[in-house]
């Protein structure tokens, strides 16, 4: 299963995305800040640019896998190997103040908002336990 998500929208507060799987939109997204950072920096160039809980994971390429999460305490998708970073998930919230580096995702969109967060988790965790449960390679793309 491949998973786009593509910057679209950029605020002080927040980063609004389209997210696609196998090249269909699926919803939008709201991350952190967008502070330039990609896969191929340093991890000092990360570090030095980074701010903590309130910055974008950089853009790349990524393994997705679906494991228990302490501090939900139940099965959510993690982003696995994100340099510069730990524990990023894609989860349910509306708002920048409901994400420390983790990709939120909603029906709609307004300014540094999302809307139907719920909705969209709950059809995207079961696409993702279907691929994961079959033993099919989840990656996300991040541009």
């Amino acid at each position: 299963m491949e998973l786009l998500l593509t910057r679209k929208t950029f605020t002080e507060k927040s980063t609004i995305g389209e997210l696609t799987i196998d090249g269909k939109f699926f919803c939008y997204t709201l991350e952190d800040t967008d502070r330039g950072l990609t896969q191929s920096d340093s991890i000092v160039t990360i570090k030095l640019k980074k701010i903590f809980g309130v910055t974008a994971i950089p853009t790349g390429i990524y393994r997705v896998i679906m494991d228990m999460s302490a501090r939900f305490k139940k099965i959510m998708p993690l982003i696995v190997d994100v340099k510069g970073f730990a524990g990023v998930r894609i989860h349910a919230g509306n708002y920048p103040t409901d994400t420390e580096g983790c990709i939120l995702c909603g029906m709609g969109y307004a300014p540094d908002k999302l809307i139907n967060s719920k909705d969209a988790i709950t059809q995207l965790y079961a696409l993702l336990n279907s691929a994961y449960s079959n033993g099919e390679l989840i990656t996300l793309t991040i541009k």
